[in-house]
């Protein structure tokens, strides 16, 4: 059986996703998970589409670099992978790549060319374009045939608008590659796939307003199921409070922080994207389950602030879209946390936006009350399946 593997590589964890082949690309896949604790103690977690799970440990080289572990984990799956399928045949893979920076605004096959480019957006993306990268690298020392493609989670936010990209610097420092990039795009993409069916074409061709929320979270205006605007810009440290990171943030925080605190670049990372966010402002953890059931005031502060931070950013990128006729919830915490979504709406009222409780409890596909001027609706959104199709389309269509 042909398949296509999909991968998603962080600095200590590898996402992926096996696709059967038979014709053509199979809607689910046969199997997912991800190994975890790359470099320390790995453990390989997978399911399969019976609803088999698997849960292995996996046994690093001694003494050996970060990028020597993340080969052995690949080597590791790949052979894990063909032990539970023996006539399993990989004839391509596809990465997420979270930068591609103003080159690449669609899915690129990945050569020694393409991949240089990428690694000049290294300084862009440090916490994530290395990892991606590593995974590329290593795919094509073990399997050197195999074509490989890259997919972009700033590919999708091309069509925005040059003044919607621009900051106000000097147009030498704009040149330079310092603008407004948007990620989770990949998310979005596969989200605006889905709207004909859910909303109905003429909402979807509307202004649809979609919040990607989850321990890395982001919104993203629509119209004509096109990007027009969104919450993060030059890195994916911006916009929404997230479960760590404290998005959109005066940048004279940061030269005080510097000056009165003496906080070198390496402590301002580790600050804006491990220590902020929803475990900064609640002291009690970045998981938004476990906010939603504790008691302490801490905790409904950074759900209050949560929820505050997305209805603002609602109004910014309604007026971006033209409106909003549409409000699409997804991601992790947008498509479990019912309470997230009430409060939510309930700020929007100002928009018509109004809830129905029973089908928001119920975690309905449309959410919306009968006398709602808005569509409401709840989209599990699937990365993994738009970098498959990307890869398929580009390798074997």
């Amino acid at each position: 059986m042909n398949t296509l593997l999909t991968l998603n590589a962080g600095s200590s964890s590898l996402k992926f996703a096996l696709f059967e082949i038979d014709g053509m690309l199979a809607e689910t896949p046969a199997l997912s998970g991800q190994i975890e604790g790359i470099g320390i103690n790995a453990m390989l977690h997978a399911k399969a589409a019976d609803g088999s799970r698997y849960a292995e440990p996996v046994q690093g080289p001694d003494d050996a670099s970060i990028e020597a572990h993340h080969e052995h984990a690949l080597d590791a799956l790949l052979g894990w992978l063909r032990s539970h399928n023996a006539n399993m045949q990989i004839v391509a893979a596809g990465h997420r790549i979270v930068h591609g920076g103003p080159a690449f605004s669609a899915p690129m096959r990945l050569d020694s060319d393409v991949l240089q480019v990428l690694s000049g957006f290294i300084p862009l993306a440090p916490l994530h374009q290395p990892h991606n990268l590593r995974a590329v690298h290593a795919i094509a020392r073990l399997m050197p045939e195999l074509p490989q493609v890259g997919c972009f989670d700033t590919a999708f936010h091309r069509t925005q608008a040059d003044v919607a990209q621009a900051f106000a610097l000097p147009r030498a420092l704009s040149a330079e590659g310092i603008r407004r990039y948007g990620f989770h795009g990949l998310s979005y993409e596969f989200i605006s796939r889905q709207l004909d069916d859910v909303l109905g074409a003429e909402n979807a061709h509307g202004a649809v307003i979609v919040a990607h929320l989850g321990n890395g979270a982001s919104m993203c205006a629509l119209r004509d199921k096109k990007s027009v605007a969104s919450t993060m810009g030059f890195t994916a440290v911006d916009g929404l409070m997230m479960g760590t990171r404290p998005g959109n943030i005066d940048p004279g925080v940061l030269l005080y922080l510097m000056d009165q605190k003496r906080m070198d670049a390496k402590a301002l990372t580790n600050l804006l994207y491990k220590e902020c966010g929803l475990l900064g402002v609640s002291g009690i953890s970045s998981d938004m389950r476990v906010l939603l059931d504790a008691d302490a005031p801490e905790a409904q502060e950074a759900i209050e602030l949560f929820c505050y931070r997305i209805s603002r950013e609602l109004g910014s990128l309604a007026a971006a879209a033209g409106g909003a006729d549409a409000i699409v919830f997804t991601g992790g915490i947008g498509e479990h946390a019912a309470a997230v979504r009430e409060r939510v709406i309930a700020q929007a009222a100002w928009l018509g936006a109004k809830l129905d409780g029973t089908a928001n409890l119920g975690h309905a596909t449309r959410i919306e009350a009968g006398d709602s001027s808005v569509a409401i609706a709840v989209i599990p959104t699937n990365e993994e399946r738009m970098i498959a199709q990307h890869t398929y389309d580009l390798v074997l269509a």
